[in-house]
């Protein structure tokens, strides 16, 4: 694997921070149960393969794997 930057691990960072907040944020109005469901199953699988990564280094992970547990 090639190195990763601080640069891309500080932008998948924040793409799963965009993951956490969706999810806490709930189902939209305008999204049908079958839509929101399989938002939900992407945006926690997405998580879940974030969270395994090696390449994190001080990184809170709280919100990630809190997200994770509510959603599975």
């Amino acid at each position: 694997m090639d190195e990763i930057t601080a640069e891309q691990i500080a932008q998948h960072y924040k793409a799963m921070g965009d993951s956490v907040d969706l999810l806490n944020a709930g189902q939209p109005a305008d999204m049908d149960d079958t839509e929101w469901a399989d938002c939900v199953d992407r945006n926690v699988r997405h998580l879940q393969i974030m969270v395994g990564k090696d390449f994190w280094t001080d990184e809170d992970m709280t919100a990630a794997n809190a997200a994770i547990a509510a959603n599975e």
